[in-house]
């Protein structure tokens, strides 16, 4: 049992935070040393706050507004998808997440995605889903048509809905008839994205015929499998936006009522409502499913409640070891980071609190992280957090799961010089962004204060009161509040003042 043996190995008393004991004798942070590798405990730690310094993403005032202004020409496109065909509900409820799909924020398969990198192809991403039909009205738990699907999957019939809303969607169904004569519907991911795709793209060229001041380029729109990811240009910033169309549910899967009887490392900390307040039906299949039909379960919203529960070191050592995975692991596409994300929540339930809260033991939990994966393909198992029957790594040959598991063995004996690697791929990413800020400010890139349609000068009254604001307010937190349909009367807020 590889992850067993080696936790062993590294896992250390937490009486003292920077030292380890032995025989009553203290001994010196820096001379704690890993078993396997030999690296110096003290200087992982070092390497790994030096990716966490290069991989975050500044949020000074100008890339705040350009996010800003990203996000409202996001949500105005789908608000013009809705009154394409009514098909989209009208009173509707976004889930945004930060990091895109490559990113392991959503449980989807990466097989059919284009490859897209930080700093040559965007500077920031993002994860949007969309419901396109939203089951909100039902208080018990969930019961899905999972007959036809492998666990963590289901079709979805139609017949939960109102006449009204199988009218609508008929044409991105897949139809089964009855011997008794009746027509079931399935709502079909395949369909259900052609559509959504040709919709964006309809809502996108009007956008582009009637352009206003200020409004983001759109730089790249495609459709990968079932998710359109769409590159918008702000200013100086390249955004990418996966946006999935999805089923949303209130409430509890009956598949999943199991995982609520279990002890786990959040109990105390967020109340049961806000994990449980609901899941989604995503646009992927199983291994051998049909894609045509088959739908995976999401959980996406409760993980975004479970990310406040889990210590800032433990989270540092995930992003380093999913920067190591990504990179790594790439081909054959048989891992992804959605399954680093499941480990790391089970060791969270799997080890002590005190452990996991140690300001200093990134290192050691990024070589714990590292073990588990390889123990996951050695032994082809890695159960869905939410639903521990389903194994998301059934599916995998032999041959794939051990060509990985040597390659992280690679990784475990010199964990020092593949963080020196994704040390320096953060660097070339943050090094590509300022170059292109730098040559987009020298060819007056419009920004989202400038005048995008080109027939007049840019109008700079905006950002000279924006300037003078900050000069005036220093310190203080100041955003900028642009109506798209009047930019004449931008709205200013200095920390919680409005004028």
């Amino acid at each position: 049992m590889i992850g067993r043996a080696t936790y062993l190995l590294h896992k250390i008393p937490t009486a003292t935070p920077s030292s380890t004991t032995n025989n009553n004798k203290i001994i010196p942070s820096y001379l704690e040393l890993d078993f396997r590798s030999g690296a110096r405990i003290e200087d992982l730690n070092r390497l790994i706050q030096e990716f966490s310094k290069h991989d975050q993403r500044e949020y000074h005032d100008q890339r705040a507004l350009e996010i800003h202004t990203a996000k409202d020409f996001i949500f105005s496109m789908l608000g013009m998808v809705q009154k394409l065909d009514q098909k989209l509900p009208v009173a509707n409820e976004y889930l945004l997440l930060s990091g895109g799909v490559r990113e392991g924020v959503v449980d989807m398969d990466l097989d059919e995605l284009s490859v897209y990198a930080r700093g040559t192809d965007y500077d920031m991403d993002f994860t949007l889903l969309v419901p396109a039909l939203k089951l909100h009205d039902r208080n018990q738990p969930v019961t899905l048509d999972m007959r036809h699907s492998a666990l963590c999957h289901s079709w979805l019939s139609l017949r939960l809905f109102d006449e009204g809303t199988i009218n609508k969607w008929k044409d991105c169904c897949t139809m089964v008839d009855h011997i008794n004569g009746a027509t079931n519907y399935f709502f079909s991911p395949t369909l259900v994205a052609d559509w959504f795709y040709e919709s964006i793209s309809v809502v996108l060229v009007e956008i582009q015929k009637k352009p206003q001041r200020g409004m983001p380029r759109v730089e790249k729109v495609e459709r990968n499998g079932t998710i359109i990811s769409v590159i918008l240009g702000v200013g100086s910033s390249r955004l990418l936006y996966d946006i999935l169309p999805v089923v949303s549910f209130k409430g509890w899967p009956a598949v999943a009522q199991s995982w609520l009887m279990e002890n786990h490392f959040w109990d105390g900390k967020i109340t049961e409502e806000e994990v449980i307040s609901g899941f989604y039906l995503v646009p992927t299949c199983s291994h051998k499913g049909r894609k045509e039909n088959e739908w995976r379960l999401s959980f996406a919203r409760s993980e975004v409640q479970l990310k406040k529960c889990i210590s800032a070191s433990l989270m540092q050592a995930y992003q380093a070891c999913k920067a190591i995975i990504i990179k790594l692991l790439s081909r054959p596409k048989a891992i992804s980071p959605y399954h680093l994300r499941s480990m790391m929540l089970w060791a969270c339930d799997r080890l002590p609190a005190t452990y996991l809260s140690q300001e200093d033991f990134s290192a050691h939990f990024l070589l714990g992280l590292i073990d588990d994966l390889q123990n996951c393909l050695v032994n082809k198992m890695c159960p869905n957090y939410f639903i521990p029957q389903c194994n998301m790594l059934e599916h995998l040959s032999d041959e794939t799961a051990m060509l990985h598991a040597r390659k992280l063995s690679s990784v475990r004996s010199d964990p020092a010089e593949h963080l020196r690697t994704t040390i320096e791929h953060a660097k070339a990413a943050n090094r590509l962004t300022l170059d292109l800020h730098w040559r987009g400010s020298a060819l007056n890139l419009p920004s989202p204060q400038s005048d995008a349609g080109g027939e007049h000068q840019p109008d700079d009254r905006l950002a000279k009161k924006l300037q003078q604001l900050v000069m005036e307010n220093p310190g203080k937190s100041i955003s900028v509040f642009i109506n798209p349909d009047d930019v004449t009367r931008p709205h200013f807020r200095i920390d919680d003042k409005f004028f």
